[in-house]
């Protein structure tokens, strides 16, 4: 039995699997406010459940907001602590893949990284297999634009995907359906699958870039530096 966890991005969600079958899930999309959220959400998917009747804690570790991920990253580590609960870290991009798992299709997964830049990797899914095409990554419009033209038909799916669908002019390109967009619940635990389990003080988040507020700090330091 595997609780699985996401607030990477604006939306969050939770679910409760045993193997295949779903116990229960949530989903909201109520911006940015997970920390107020994210544990009563949790409390409810767990229903009588205690943690220790869990085999592990699936959470996406990044990419995605800072914030958000930070935030799913410390409640996941704090509810596995006391009772030693392995955890799994999955890819966001990957557990945004997940959910076009009864497919035969090609996903580029993106979450908006601003100023047309996104958090993008590329999947396969065959006969209900997911296979990385590329390593989890930051990276332009054109770039990502030039990387998809060599595929026939490729599904854009993610938080940035309207934006990054709107703006690559391509024919071979999709948006997936509002329905099966946005990371949820059910794609962290399917992305968690044979993903190798970790102790909560091993689990960390990943970030492909450092924060804006970091990158503007580093910039002063560099001008002061000249």
């Amino acid at each position: 039995m595997i609780l699985s966890v996401d607030s990477s991005a604006v939306t969050a969600s939770v679910a409760l699997t045993d193997g295949k079958k779903v116990i229960k899930s949530e989903f909201i999309n109520a911006g940015l406010t997970h920390s107020e959220t994210l544990l009563p959400m949790i409390k409810r998917v767990m229903g009588e459940y205690k943690i220790s009747d869990l085999d592990a804690i699936a959470v996406t570790a990044g990419p995605g907001s800072f914030t958000g991920v930070r935030i799913g990253v410390a409640t996941v580590k704090g509810l596995a602590f006391n009772d030693n609960i392995p955890c799994i870290g999955v890819s966001t991009l990957e557990a945004i893949a997940c959910n076009f798992i009864d497919e035969n299709c090609v996903v580029c997964s993106v979450m908006d990284a601003r100023r047309m830049q996104f958090y993008n990797a590329l999947f396969e899914i065959k006969d209900g297999k997911v296979s990385r095409l590329c390593k989890d990554r930051a990276i332009s419009i054109d770039d990502l634009r030039c990387d998809l033209k060599k595929y026939d038909k490729v599904i854009i799916a993610g938080d940035g995907a309207k934006l990054c669908y709107d703006n690559l002019g391509i024919d071979n390109a999709v948006l997936a359906p509002e329905d099966k967009r946005c990371q949820c619940g059910l794609g962290v635990s399917l992305a968690a699958e044979n993903k190798e389990k970790i102790s909560a003080a091993a689990l960390m988040p990943v970030y492909l870039r450092l924060s804006q507020a970091e990158r503007e700090l580093k910039l002063k330091k560099k001008d002061k530096e000249n």
